[in-house]
């Protein structure tokens, strides 16, 4: 029979458990509403957010493309061999340009910038913090989310829905390499299902789903570096390496449950 002071730390260590996160959530969304609002505070950072959007978008053009030729070539013979049995191959262009437009763009496309850009700003901000540059932006008065944060929010809000066009237009291009040069359909049939089916609330849903994952992006990344001396599992280095990963897997994890909940809701 367990004895109350038992009883009593089994609830105390119960109610830490489900404070934690709740309080994480809140420091989460203050650190974002103060980074949003500092994109607009005079003056802008224009120079800074340029040179982010080069960093996080022009400089993902070439994962991007090669990863929406792929993965629209992939579509094409998978949705071909699919359909054929259907008598439905004509509709191989729809079928490709709608799950790309819906739902593969912008989520790979914000998963191959998490990979590649996202690792990155998770790490520079957490050597900034064990290096105690954060600390001396402070110290001249330099606000540090204003200065580090705010610009990679305002680039990845730019970015992120000019990745996610550039990946549909190559991987629907993909999908008409297999379907009509090896496949042997019809080009001018590919591309009038792809017109005739295509709707503005597709584009519409694609483009608000990937401004929705900029956010979640640019935002957990930014929030695992700035707050890599808080962990307790390690410091200095591994408490980078910690912050990266923790950044990249939450990231992907949270734009798949979010492309649900945005699925649902615009469907």
């Amino acid at each position: 029979m367990p004895t109350a002071e038992a009883i009593r730390n089994g609830l105390e260590a119960l109610g830490r458990h489900a404070i934690t996160p709740v309080e994480e959530m809140g420091r989460i969304a203050i650190f974002f509403f103060k980074a949003l609002s500092q994109i607009f505070t005079l003056p802008l950072q224009v120079r800074k957010i340029i040179q982010q959007v080069y960093f996080i978008g022009a400089k993902s053009v070439f994962v991007i493309c090669l990863t929406g030729a792929f993965t629209g070539m992939v579509l094409g013979i998978q949705g071909y061999y699919t359909l054929v049995k259907f008598g439905s191959e004509g509709l191989l262009g729809a079928a490709v340009a709608l799950s790309l437009i819906r739902e593969m763009g912008p989520v790979l496309a914000a998963i191959m910038v998490i990979a590649r850009a996202g690792s990155a700003m998770s790490a520079e901000i957490g050597i900034m913090r064990i290096s105690e540059q954060i600390d001396a932006l402070t110290t001249m008065d330099i606000d540090p989310i204003r200065f580090l944060v705010s610009p990679r929010i305002a680039a990845g809000l730019i970015s992120f829905p000019l990745l996610t066009a550039l990946f549909d237009v190559i991987g629907i291009i993909g999908g008409y390499l297999t379907g009509s040069l090896l496949l042997g359909i019809n080009p001018g049939i590919y591309f009038a299902r792809v017109q005739s089916s295509v709707v503005m609330q597709d584009v519409s849903g694609g483009f608000i789903k990937s401004i929705v994952f900029a956010i979640i992006v640019t935002l957990i990344c930014c929030y695992e570096g700035f707050y890599t001396d808080r962990r307790r599992e390690g410091f200095g280095a591994k408490g980078v390496s910690l912050s990266t990963t923790a950044a990249v897997v939450t990231s992907c994890v949270l734009v798949l449950i979010s492309d649900y909940v945005l699925t649902s809701i615009l469907l």
